[in-house]
């Protein structure tokens, strides 16, 4: 009888501990501005949908030392950093193509 009462109790204690570790990575508020250079040193983005643990849409920027931030997707300045993030990928993928060319 003790060894069952034991038993569950380390169940329970491991199945609490595992749902525990298994939060996703979500935003939970938006920045409301970002300085200039903060927005230079943004290297690509994510977009954050509300399926699964996230509750908030949100853009998770990702600056050069990993370090991010999130945005609201419906401001201006934030579809603006997203175009200036996809400018710079493809400047960076024509370099390549040019120095694999020539």
């Amino acid at each position: 009888m003790r060894f069952n009462v034991v038993f569950i109790l380390i169940l329970a204690c491991l199945c609490v501990t595992l749902a525990q570790g298994s939060y996703e990575d979500c935003c939970l508020k938006y920045v409301r501005r970002v300085k200039k250079t903060a927005v230079r040193m943004v290297t690509s983005y994510r977009r954050q949908e509300t399926d699964g643990g996230c509750n908030i849409h949100a853009i998770v920027f990702t600056m050069k030392r990993g370090r991010l931030f999130c945005a609201d997707p419906r401001e201006k300045w934030v579809n603006e950093l997203m175009l200036k993030v996809e400018t710079k990928k493809s400047k960076k993928h024509m370099k390549g193509k040019k120095k694999l060319g020539g």
